[in-house]
Formats: C-alpha cells, structure tokens, sequence
C-alpha cells in the first residue's frame, strides 16, 4: 500500500506554511489570499490529498466504518442489498454508512465516505453509460491512498473488487423459457437507454428472439420504477389497442416496473395471464404480497450484498465474483 499524501507535501508543493494550508483544506475562518487558497486546492487534488487523514487512519485500523451507495434505499432490489452489507459488515465489527443518491451524483457520497475515513466503498447504485470522470478520479484516488472500493452489477473501476451480475444471461434466459413455452409475442419495458443493467437485461431479450426468429413488437424507455413501469403500459396503449396487443408478453427490465405494468393493466380492464403476459427481473423479497405471482429471474439480492462486503474486507488482492440468476416461473407468465 502506498503512504498518503500528508498535508506537509501539499504545503510544499504550494509553496505555504504548513497552517496556511491547513487553514484553506480545513475551511478555517482565518483565509488567505484567494490565489494562495486555489494554488493550495490545485497541489492537493495533484497529489491525491483526502482531508481528514484517510490513509492513516485506514493504516492504524481506527476506523470500522462502510460507506454503501445505492440508487434508492425504498427500491427492495437496493434494500435487499443492503441488509446483506449490513450482516456481514456486523459479522466482522464494522458499520455501514449509506448513501441514497435518489439518481442524483454519486460524487458527493463518495467525497463525503472518504472525509469520513471509512475503511471501504461498496458501490451499488445504477450505473449510466457514461461514468462521471469526476466521480473515477475520487474513487481511483480513495483506492491510491489505501480504501478499498467494490462494484456491484459490473466490473467498471480499475483496481476494484467487483460482484458482477449476468443480466444478460438473465434476459436470454427468461425469454428463451417463454419462447419454449410457446409464447411468441414480446414488448420490453426498459429503463432509461443509458441504464447498463437495463441494456443488458434487453440484450439478452433480443438475442433470445433472434435465436428463436422472432422479433419484439415494441421497446419502451421510461423510469427504472413502478411509475416508469405503469407510465410503460399507459404509452403502450396509446399506441395500440389493448385487442392488438392480445397474447403479448411484457418483459419488464426490473419486478418494480413489472408490477407497476401490471397494475395500470389492472386499470385499464386487461386481465394478468388472461389478456397479456408479464414477467421481470430480481424476486424482490415483496413479490409474494402481489397477485398474480409474477414469473421473474431470481438474484440472491442479500447474498450479493454479503459477497460485496466479504471481498472487500479480505486481506487479499481485488478479485471478481459473478452471480447468475435462477428461472422462478409463476402464474403472471
């Protein structure tokens, strides 16, 4: 493990006193010249500075503490992974920080776990695409400077641990099930188009229809919820008439969205199995509260979350473990 910068190097490298530095990092009321304070920001983000002496902390082990970033704690995909941080956080003495982001920027809950000196970063939120490179310079710098990071759903940060999961293994998996079922009529209600796990869960949708020469009927983009799931339906059927979509099976991109389909199909007087087909991703914990049951790939939600604590707390080199999901075949497919 590399030393850390120390607040004496970023005084060097700026050419100040020790407590001119120390009064611009610190956000002292005494302040100086505002060229000297961004002459000292400017050698402290070079150097890789992180207030509050992270790296020595983690160095003398005084700090028990995990930082956990999720999209949204109130998703049970989320939740679920959470409990299973928490339990093994406890498991080996340490406790976990959260972070909900609520689709907003990652970078803050990042910056403020690494103020906070914790010990590790588990990172599970939704990633986009496009990664905030920001948000890559504070994690890469977290990780010189002795933290260790984990990534959960895709392996995207050089020099982490990673618990992938096969989305796309899991939409091929899921429609190539339907297909031998019989069912030959597909619309996929996706999240976002910059959501890699939706992108992936819709890969593998399309390949499963490819290998079967058929096509989707239709594609939708809307949020990665139960609105964005009912919103789905409510364009769907704006676009057709609920006798021309007869027969079809929805296959929503998460089971939030999938029950929020099947509510506004509820509402709009069409019948789940009956009048068309739903199915999802993940078996949420909640599922067995709705009817019908909804067919859906299974993801050991707490399990992951208790692989992603396990590796990266190990005292070993950062590895990758994948997880596959399971068939769970119920009455709504």
């Amino acid at each position: 493990m590399s030393r850390a910068v120390t607040l004496s190097q970023v005084a060097a490298a700026a050419g100040v006193s020790l407590a001119t530095a120390s009064r611009v990092l610190n956000d002292s009321a005494r302040k100086p010249a505002p060229a000297i304070a961004e002459r000292v920001r400017e050698a402290a983000e070079t150097l890789g500075y992180v207030a509050n002496a992270q790296a020595q902390a983690l160095a003398r082990s005084t700090t028990g503490l995990i930082g956990l970033v999720v999209h949204d704690i109130s998703d049970p995909y989320f939740s679920s992974i959470a409990k299973g941080v928490q339990h093994r956080a406890r498991e080996d003495r340490h406790q976990l920080l959260l972070a909900a982001t609520n689709g907003g920027d990652q970078l803050d809950a990042v910056s403020a776990f690494a103020s906070h000196r914790t010990a590790a970063i588990i990172m599970a939120g939704s990633r986009r695409t496009e990664i905030d490179p920001r948000l890559l310079s504070e994690l890469e710098r977290y990780q010189r400077n002795g933290g260790r990071v984990v990534t959960i759903g895709q392996d995207w940060l050089d020099g982490a641990r990673a618990v992938t999961i096969d989305n796309r293994g899991a939409g091929h998996q899921l429609v190539r099930a339907l297909v031998e079922d019989g069912q030959t009529r597909f619309a996929f209600l996706g999240g976002p188009d910059d959501l890699v796990t939706s992108l992936e869960r819709r890969a593998g949708f399309r390949s499963a229809l490819a290998e079967a020469g058929l096509e989707p009927e239709l594609e939708m983009e809307h949020a990665f919820t139960s609105e964005g799931g009912y919103e789905s339906v409510r364009d769907l059927l704006s676009r057709t008439s609920a006798e021309d979509l007869a027969g079809t099976t929805l296959v929503a991109a998460n089971d939030v969205m999938a029950l929020g389909a099947i509510a506004a199909l509820r509402h709009a007087g069409l019948r789940v199995p009956d009048d068309l087909r739903v199915a999802g991703f993940d078996d949420i914990p909640n599922l067995r509260d709705f009817a019908p049951g909804l067919t859906t790939i299974r993801f050991p939600l707490e399990d992951v979350g208790a692989a992603a604590a396990r590796i990266v707390l190990a005292d070993d080199e950062p590895r990758v473990e994948s997880v596959a999901g399971e068939l769970v075949r119920r009455e709504s497919a």
